[in-house]
């Protein structure tokens, strides 16, 4: 039953498993699905989808399969598509309406309103007081400006309504969206793959191992054992301070907090900057004088093999970036900050970029050195898609 839904949702990208499928059907046996299309589409969200940011790619699919089904919910479509397109803008300000003064109705009493009121509907109201429509003071509709009403259909526009119906409610559960620190735990334990084995007596159990020699032993449970894994992966943390990273000081916190609870780093060490690196990283993002860290030391101290992770909005005046800056210490020009970037470029062939603000679909003036910076380093935004393609780009050599 219902098997071309199953190669549909595999077509259109869900990783549905068999047992999956196989509990869906146990599930309908058993009348979870209380006999109904709307029963039936939250069951197979709840089986069959294992993410939040598949809620879309869910609804979609159902919606391309279910399309010809009539549809019995409380929200007729012809409805809801003469909601989301009034015919007419009849335009007041919602102090206007305020002051005419409206009852303060329940929400429950609302919702059976609601209920009544569509079974009672035959045809399109717009701008009138009673019916379900568009742009009048009727307490259910949209474009209106009932204080306390119920939206139904169209978009926002005075953030008058306590409640919106039929509103799809997981457009932002995507992987791009602002991590947390769960997030980045699970994007550093990518790199847990560049562990390596070490000889040792206390030998530890080798699940893939024992999984293919069992399947091997036609079903015998055959166990095999191996090394256990060592962390080998040292990482350089190099974080921009103040500014207009202040904004983002937050999320740079949990970065850091995940990196520095993490047990999959055999090093951590982080620096701290302002809008570029030039002869001097500090080792506190107070960025004081008595704790810089001179940049030619970091060259000399840490090899080729460490990891680099950059965290910046590389937002700067250009001069910032290009010009050569006074050595107060030394009483003479040194390199750019260009320059100094491109020398920890070419030292370490592992290095990642992460941005928290998004590559300009343009440049200009203020934006042309997230572009330079963009173009010279590999750049990722820093979203949960985006950490964890660079964690993927740190395990392979420039």
């Amino acid at each position: 039953m219902f098997v071309s839904f199953f190669y549909l949702l595999r077509q259109r990208g869900l990783d549905v498993s068999l047992n999956e499928w196989l509990s869906l059907l146990e599930g309908m046996e058993k009348g979870l699905h209380r006999s109904s299309l709307t029963g039936f589409y939250h069951l197979c969200r709840a089986l069959l989808v294992k993410s939040e940011a598949d809620y879309d790619r869910f609804d979609q699919a159902f919606l391309e399969f279910f399309k010809d089904v009539p549809y019995q919910g409380e929200l007729p479509p012809e409805l809801l598509d003469w909601l989301n397109h009034p015919s007419e803008d009849l335009g007041r300000t919602l102090e206007e309406l305020k002051a005419l003064g409206f009852p303060d109705e329940k929400l429950e009493e609302l919702l059976k309103m609601l209920e009544e009121r569509l079974k009672e509907q035959k045809e399109e109201h717009n701008g009138g007081n009673y019916w379900v429509g568009t742009q009048g003071r009727s307490v259910f509709g949209n474009g209106g400006w009932h204080p306390n009403s119920i939206r139904v259909g169209g978009t926002s526009q005075r953030r008058a309504a306590m409640l919106v119906a039929g509103e799809r409610k997981f457009r932002d559960f995507r992987k791009d969206n602002t991590l947390d620190t769960r997030q980045f735990q699970m994007a550093f334990r990518l790199l847990r793959q560049l562990s390596i084995q070490v000889e040792s007596n206390e030998k530890v159990l080798d699940v893939d191992g024992t999984i293919r020699d069992t399947c091997d032993n036609a079903g015998t449970l055959k166990i095999r054992y191996q090394n256990p894994r060592k962390n080998a992966v040292k990482v350089l943390l190099l974080i921009d301070s103040g500014g207009s990273m202040d904004y983002y000081a937050g999320l740079c916190s949990m970065l850091f907090q995940a990196a520095t609870k993490s047990n999959h780093f055999k090093e951590l060490h982080t620096f701290y900057f302002h809008n570029c690196i030039y002869s001097e990283v500090y080792r506190h993002p107070g960025l004081r004088w008595d704790s810089s860290v001179p940049t030619e030391w970091i060259l000399q101290n840490f090899d080729s093999s460490y990891k680099v992770i950059i965290v910046g909005d590389a937002a700067m005046n250009p001069y910032e970036l290009r010009e050569t800056r006074y050595d107060w210490s030394r009483g003479k020009y040194g390199p750019s900050g260009l320059e100094w970037l491109t020398r920890i470029q070419k030292h370490f062939p592992y290095l990642i970029w992460l941005n928290p603000e998004t590559m300009p679909q343009r440049q200009d003036y203020w934006s042309q050195t997230h572009w330079q910076l963009g173009h010279l380093f590999h750049m990722y935004d820093l979203s949960a898609e985006g950490l964890e393609q660079g964690m993927k780009r740190l395990m392979v050599r420039r």
